[in-house]
């Protein structure tokens, strides 16, 4: 038995390997550009032929100190023109922005307590993170009050720290510093399991949606006078629930993935049933996201090397 499950990881190795260089063989090809969405605040500088956009960074090592890094990266402006001659393809250079020339470096890097399991920016100010680590906490910080190089002694100092859940020998840190702590203004509490994703309704303030590993989908409005009855309950899939995703466009319509290698979907007016479900993963699912841009197109992505649109 094992050497048959040994067979068949080799097999799948091999054609996820495979798959990979088919392409990364055909990119050129494909794309002029691929990028996922940018964060706020991109600058054009004058006389420059690339917009300046920033990307924000964790790091996860064994034993070493974690940052939360912020970089810079130069992109081509649309109109930009380039001389094909002053490329030299054998150094990956590709319409004038090599892979020696436009390295992308860590402008700001920022002591972080343990590996940084997520980082999100504020839409209304980019300057300001949010983190997840290891502990309960959400750290906050503002990075353009952060030196660019982090203190040696590896102390983490955030702007805020979020607090509200809890977890079996959490530190509670006390002393000067206790003004930087926010605590939870409700806690909802429902799930038997492990909460696994929650997102927040984008065209209805007051409702929010949380997927566990309780297999269930719960939908939450704060106008309630309880935290501890969701407005919404539902079995969404038999395993464990991994992501969900509000479509930005309607205030009906959501997705979820899950353990079982699918992603349902589901209409606000009937939960009882799925509108539809996409079964073509070959592993489980963590995560699922609505295009900005276009209210039909839903991407997937999970354990199997796939992102699937």
């Amino acid at each position: 038995m094992a050497s048959k499950e040994m067979f068949e990881d080799t097999v799948e190795e091999h054609v996820i390997n495979d798959e990979n260089k088919i392409w990364k063989k055909n990119t050129p090809c494909l794309y002029d550009l691929a990028m996922a969405h940018w964060r706020p605040g991109v600058t054009k500088p004058e006389g420059k032929d690339y917009a300046l956009h920033w990307l924000e960074l964790g790091t996860h090592t064994s034993d070493e100190q974690n940052h939360l890094l912020v970089a810079p990266v130069h992109i081509p402006n649309d109109n930009a023109q380039f001389d094909a001659s002053h490329c030299d393809s054998d150094k990956g250079e590709f319409g004038g922005f090599g892979s020696v020339i436009e390295k992308i470096e860590c402008k700001i890097k920022i002591n972080h307590e343990g590996e940084v399991n997520r980082a999100h920016y504020m839409p209304q100010n980019p300057h300001i993170i949010a983190t997840e680590t290891p502990s309960s906490d959400v750290l906050v910080f503002d990075y353009t009050i952060y030196p660019d190089k982090p203190d040696p002694s590896g102390e983490c100092n955030p702007d805020l720290r979020l607090r509200g859940h809890q977890k079996e020998g959490h530190d509670i840190n006390a002393g000067p510093k206790e003004d930087k702590i926010v605590d939870a203004k409700a806690i909802f509490t429902g799930h038997s399991a492990v909460v696994e994703d929650v997102a927040w309704h984008l065209l209805h303030e007051s409702l929010f949606g949380s997927v566990a590993d309780d297999q269930k989908l719960k939908i939450w409005d704060t106008r309630s006078n309880t935290t501890s009855k969701p407005s919404h309950l539902v079995d969404a899939h038999t395993t464990e629930v991994n992501c969900l995703s509000f479509n930005p466009y309607s205030k009906f319509i959501l997705a979820t993935g899950s353990e079982n290698k699918a992603v349902a979907l589901w209409d606000l007016c009937n939960l009882k049933l799925k509108l539809h479900t996409f079964e073509f993963h070959k592993d489980e699912i963590f995560q699922v996201h609505w295009s900005p841009h276009n209210e039909t197109i839903l991407a997937s992505s999970g354990t199997d090397y796939h992102l699937n649109v």
